[in-house]
């Protein structure tokens, strides 16, 4: 993709907008899925395979947006 100049910091921005939104989502169901599971008596460690693959999209996209910072 070529962007000019003057829209890079308009992505980046969109972009760290968008990795904190989905941070902050990731944590909500997380607790949701934690909170659901202990009032009805579950294991909760499938909370801990939910957290290893959020943190590979969260990996992924901080490497895509390393890759955006640094062209600027």
């Amino acid at each position: 993709m070529v962007f000019g100049a003057d829209k890079l910091p308009e992505i980046a921005r969109g972009l760290g907008k968008g990795m904190r939104t989905l941070k902050d989502a990731t944590n909500d169901i997380k607790h949701e899925i934690t909170k659901t599971a202990q009032k009805n008596g579950i294991d909760t460690s499938i909370t801990s395979d939910v957290k290893k693959e959020l943190d590979k999209v969260k990996d992924d996209l901080e490497d895509f947006t390393g890759s955006v910072k640094r062209k600027l």
